[in-house]
């Protein structure tokens, strides 16, 4: 079976108050499949231009917003924001 990735996206020019300001976190198989999750789940098109860490650390992520609130990091899918 496939080994699982946690991927942090942060997005540029989104417009203000944004609820993907803080970034988006996804596992997957791999960069291409995170990337299909964000295009089903959360844009329903094309992604906006970002940068993506591969295999993040949550520790490293913003300890106030985006820690206490993400979901399950071990199943293939988004885990912050919520709701998708």
């Amino acid at each position: 079976m496939p080994q699982l990735h946690r991927f942090w996206f942060s997005f540029k020019d989104l417009p203000p108050f944004s609820i993907l300001g803080a970034g988006c976190g996804v596992t997957a198989y791999s960069h291409d499949d995170a990337v299909q999750i964000l295009k089903d789940r959360v844009f329903q098109q094309s992604l906006p231009a970002c940068s993506v860490i591969a295999d993040v650390d949550v520790n490293t992520l913003d300890e106030h917003h985006v820690r206490p609130n993400i979901g399950v990091v071990t199943q293939r899918g988004v885990w912050f924001p919520l709701g998708y």
